[in-house]
């Protein structure tokens, strides 16, 4: 398993819209290892492969706090949602920055599993919320483009200078 370079906010990659995976195969169980490692290490809760430069339908969440609930959703689509929460989030792409999101408290979602199985799941609350926000980014967008011009503005700011200091 290897550690991946988990692309920032702003670089124009996080804004490609993935594509859908033909085959679960070898090399797709190996790539969702390594994200699961990735995403550990981070630490995150939560990770898509456009996060780490592969334009591939795939992303993986674990909210638990001993890593004992790792599953992964390949072609995820998005069935059903209702209810209505905002709450703090933050993303590895946007690193050590957390803002309130508005977002649906209960999702159902359809997708592949590792042996290429269709499934459902339903989610609610903090499993919701980062399913939700995986998706966003298989479309090219970020929680930051919930916010006002003038945050992701400031946020930006931040996260460059930020990158120009430890440079």
């Amino acid at each position: 398993m290897a550690i991946l370079p988990i692309l920032h906010f702003p670089d124009p990659r996080l804004r490609r819209t993935a594509e859908p995976v033909d085959d679960v195969n070898d090399e797709i169980r190996v790539l969702v290892d390594n994200m699961f490692e990735t995403m550990y290490e981070a630490p995150g809760i939560g990770l898509a492969a456009p996060q780490v430069d592969v334009l591939k339908r795939i992303l993986v969440v674990d909210i638990s706090d001993d890593r004992s609930q790792p599953f992964c959703l390949i072609n995820p689509e998005i069935l059903s949602s209702e209810g209505d929460e905002e709450t703090e989030e933050g993303c590895l792409s946007v690193p050590n920055t957390y803002e309130k999101v508005r977002r649906a408290k209960r999702v159902a979602v359809k997708a592949l599993n590792l042996d290429g199985q269709l499934f459902e799941i339903r989610a609610e609350d903090l499993l919701a919320v980062c399913i939700q926000h995986e998706i966003d980014h298989l479309e090219g967008k970020l929680f930051v483009d919930y916010l006002s011009a003038l945050k992701r503005q400031r946020i930006q700011k931040k996260l460059e200078k930020n990158r120009r200091r430890t440079m």
